[in-house]
Parts: C-alpha cells; structure tokens; sequence
C-alpha cells in the first residue's frame, strides 16, 4: 500500500432515513480513529511454559473517533449539533484512504467550541461506538 493522505480520512454521518445518505463532516483538520478489543485472560496452572493464554473473540470491542479543526456553518455541523443535544446515536461512515470504510453506531460523546479573541472557530468532537461497526474494503 502507498502512503496516503491524511486528509482523506473521512467522517460522515448519516441521516437516519432509509436509504440512509452521508454527509461529510467538514472543517476537520485532524481526525483519529481508535479500534480497541478487550483481552480475556484464560491462562491457568497447566499454561503451556506459564505463558499467558487469551480466549478469542471474547471481549468487548470497541471503536473511539475524535475529530477537530475549523467549524464551518453548514448542514452537516446543525445535524451533529442536534445529535449531540439530542442524546441520538446516529450511524456514522469513517473512511479510511486506501483500507476501506467502517460504518456503524455512535454516540457523540463530546462536542466542543473553542476560539481565541484573534483566530478562527475551532470545533472538536469525539464519537464512541454504541453497537456492532462493518468493514468494507474500497472498491
């Protein structure tokens, strides 16, 4: 794989109608996405050499994006402003330049205006998954 662009690491969120439309949200100029799975020890006396054993696919996962840079008025920043007001867990697309794409479930967790008296409206959020998230590599 070449190297790719940061920029191009999307996040979208969709509108909760079927069929469901994605609208980037712009302005980001950092974006993260974390995918995190939880380890479940199963490890006991007769562990081969005493090393530690973890039983697959058993623990939570999880994934946590954050997203900060310029706000820009505009649809998509009233929809993640009423999302957030609203308490709703939404379905998100995060696009990943050359991997793919996940979608899936999440509740925005934190949402936040900042600005300086001489700069520019700075916007952050970060979103957790509250549900099962789907990979689909990019055609």
């Amino acid at each position: 794989m070449t190297a790719q662009r940061g920029k191009d690491l999307l996040l979208k969120i969709g509108d909760g109608l079927a069929p469901e439309s994605f609208t980037t949200v712009a302005g980001l100029r950092a974006k993260t996405l974390s995918l995190n799975a939880e380890a479940v020890d199963i490890t006991h006396s007769e562990s081969e050499g005493g090393w530690r054993e973890l039983l697959a696919a058993a623990g939570i996962r999880q994934a946590s994006i954050s997203g900060a840079g310029v706000f820009l008025a505009g649809a998509a920043a009233e929809t993640v402003r009423g999302v957030f007001f609203a308490g709703a867990i939404r379905n998100w697309r995060i696009v990943i330049p050359g991997l793919g794409e996940i979608q899936g479930p999440f509740l925005i967790a934190n949402l936040d205006y900042s600005g300086a008296h001489d700069g520019e409206l700075l916007c952050a959020m970060a979103l957790e998954s509250a549900g099962a998230l789907a990979f689909a590599v990019l055609p």
